[in-house]
């Protein structure tokens, strides 16, 4: 497989010389297994706000060399963030190898896509090939907006994995298939095998549950792993075990609450606020904008207020805003829609959501700052 020779998931050449980096730019996810930790799904970043900060990373000199998307959530869940991240990295970096890691719903409407931007393979996470050991694995499943019974989501998702990847494959894609190996499903692990590879699938990886601190749960003994390796070999190529495949990486992006940096070209900071003491209001919202900037001496204070555009005009209205923040580095707000984030970012201003105090927040987006209160 010519991919082992230049990604480090299939062989342990490239993983001693191929820096990678994961983008989460995917904001919504499709499913949960039981296993997850109850927690909130991370905010995702911006796609253009995910270049901007791989520019830095090869700036600083990192030997970057494959781009993946693996989260926060997953990438076919808003297909439209992941290709405007891939083809933005595509266009800036053309020899960047790119990869997807997805449970695979929905691939089937996206594999043609995906394939013009030259992907270098696609992993699907498949734990089970039918719906009763899925039953066991899943807490819930939601392929849209509308919750579906469990039984019945099961099914579908087994149903779709299959059709993505004969479609991925059909559109000369590379798939790895990523089984987590769990009690509920290590005697299923020859049949997942066998499954996959008569669909198409090129490699399996196997890596085994591990368990939070003071989880209730427990991992498989290795004994069982081993002979569910043993048996899945008889029928797939598998992946030599690494645990830092998937969403583990050697080189993380900073996620979307890492700051944003100031520059000669963007000194400035944006708010929006009623009052000038909490960031409070909705971008949509916002009748003036204030502008925090240093001063000679070096501290960050309120410079002036800028009218913002009146409301109406749709994406206009957001392209007129940008060049009135065309020496800011960023904007805070308390919220903001896709679309003027979108614009904005495509500008070069990035947009922070936040309902903390301004002059805290201002204060940390310039390192600290120095000690003492600005006097207007």
């Amino acid at each position: 497989m010519t991919t082992s020779i230049s990604h480090p998931c299939f062989g342990p050449t490239a993983r001693a010389s191929v820096g990678r980096v994961h983008l989460p730019v995917a904001p919504k996810t499709y499913a949960r297994t039981r296993f997850a930790p109850a927690t909130k799904l991370p905010a995702a970043m911006m796609p253009e706000d995910a270049v901007a900060l791989l520019d830095e990373l090869i700036a600083s000199g990192k030997k970057i060399k494959v781009v993946g998307i693996t989260g926060p959530g997953d990438p076919l869940a808003d297909f439209d963030a992941t290709y405007r991240t891939l083809k933005m990295v595509r266009e800036k970096y053309p020899r960047m190898t790119l990869c997807l890691t997805t449970l695979g719903l929905g691939g089937e409407k996206y594999a043609a896509k995906l394939a013009e931007l030259k992907i270098s393979h696609i992993t699907v996470l498949v734990d089970a090939v039918d719906s009763a050991t899925a039953e066991n694995i899943y807490a819930w499943i939601r392929p849209s907006t509308k919750n579906i019974p469990l039984t019945e989501a099961c099914k579908l998702l087994i149903e779709k994995q299959s059709a993505s990847i004969k479609a991925f494959k059909g559109a000369g894609l590379t798939v790895k298939v990523n089984t987590t190996i769990y009690h509920e499903n290590v005697a299923q692990i020859e049949n997942i095998a066998l499954t996959i590879k008569e669909l198409g699938a090129d490699i399996l990886g196997l890596p085994f549950f591990i368990p939070e601190k003071d989880s209730e749960f427990s991992t498989v003994e290795n004994e069982a792993v081993a002979t569910a390796r043993e048996l899945a070999a008889k029928h797939i190529e598998l992946m030599d075990p690494w645990p830092r495949c998937g969403a583990s990486t050697e080189l993380k992006a900073p996620t979307s609450n890492s700051l944003p940096k100031p520059s000669n070209r963007r000194p400035n900071v944006a708010v929006a606020s009623s009052s000038g003491m909490d960031i409070d209001l909705h971008l949509g919202h916002a009748r003036r904008i204030l502008i925090y900037g240093p001063r000679e001496d070096g501290l960050a204070c309120l410079l002036e207020a800028r009218q913002a555009p009146e409301p109406g005009g749709g994406g206009s209205r957001w392209e007129k805003l940008a060049e009135i923040l065309d020496d800011c580095f960023v904007l805070l707000c308390a919220a903001a829609g896709d679309n003027p984030q979108k614009i904005l970012a495509a500008n070069g201003i990035r947009t922070v959501i936040s309902e903390e105090n301004v002059e805290g927040t201002v204060d940390v987006l310039y390192g600290g700052g120095k000690k003492g209160k600005c006097k207007k």
